[in-house]
């Protein structure tokens, strides 16, 4: 499942579909296919990136900003990981545009709001064998913002997001620590997150991170300017809204 679901996710990307259809119009030899194929590629071009439509359907889909009261506190917080990776160009490990799931997770706990971090990040790679753990390097990194190792409970095996919280749950079940837990990670895969690790028992209050589009009702020229990051934009919104549609079949989310 785990493989079949990396598949699903390289084939829900309208770059690709776009790609297809302009590969069809290329080689057809049916001049009117031909024809009905480009205009269709570029028609879908010009819907998949204008950032006007994705940004509205994003900051209705993805988790609202939640902002913690002066003395809110929780026994833990779970953070989930995609905000490293491990670089075999030159065999560094840099944060990725999550990191600042890091971040919140690294500031709540040195405000006080989270009293233990569970990093629920292990290797994500479907297709080739690698020696990098996510949770390992987040480990090290929460040492060095002078956070002690005590209160840092690595899961580096899980690898998506129903493993995540099963590996969560056990860590919790065997520390004994009360509910509720603060669930950190990205705004737009929160609500995936949040329904399959209350599917799993844990009761988590949800704080998500790396807003990929934020509120805005300010309507300027850039809303009609086709955009890249739009491209990508749909291509994550999808991800989660396909991956959160599995998850409630199956029974997991």
């Amino acid at each position: 499942m785990f493989i079949l679901g990396k598949l699903l996710i390289l084939l829900l990307n309208p770059v690709l579909w776009i790609t297809c259809i302009l590969l069809f119009a290329l080689f057809t030899k049916n001049i009117r296919r031909k024809k009905k194929a480009y205009r269709t590629a570029i028609v879908l071009l010009l819907f998949f990136s204008n950032p006007f439509i994705i940004d509205k359907l994003t900051v209705a889909y993805q988790a609202k900003k939640y902002s913690l009261r002066q003395g809110e506190s929780y026994s833990a917080g779970i953070l989930l990981g995609g905000f490293s990776g491990f670089n075999e160009g030159d065999s560094q490990i840099y944060f990725g545009e999550n990191a600042d799931r890091f971040i919140q997770a690294a500031q709540l706990y040195r405000t006080g709001h989270i009293g233990k971090i569970i990093i629920a990040a292990g290797s994500g790679e479907a297709f080739k064998k690698t020696a990098f753990r996510e949770a390992d390097f987040a480990y090290g990194q929460l040492q060095n913002l002078c956070i002690p190792a005590e209160d840092l409970f690595p899961d580096r095996n899980s690898r998506n997001t129903l493993e995540n919280a099963l590996n969560a749950k056990k860590i919790i079940d065997s520390l004994r620590l009360p509910p509720p837990y603060l669930l950190i990670t990205s705004a737009i895969h929160m609500p995936r997150a949040t329904a399959v690790f209350r599917k799993t028992g844990l009761d988590v209050k949800p704080y998500p991170a790396a807003f990929s589009v934020v509120p805005n009702t300010r309507i300027t020229p850039e809303i009609i300017i086709p955009s890249t990051k739009a491209l990508q934009n749909w291509s994550n919104l999808i991800k989660e809204a396909v991956g959160n549609f599995l998850y409630r079949i199956m029974g997991r989310g």
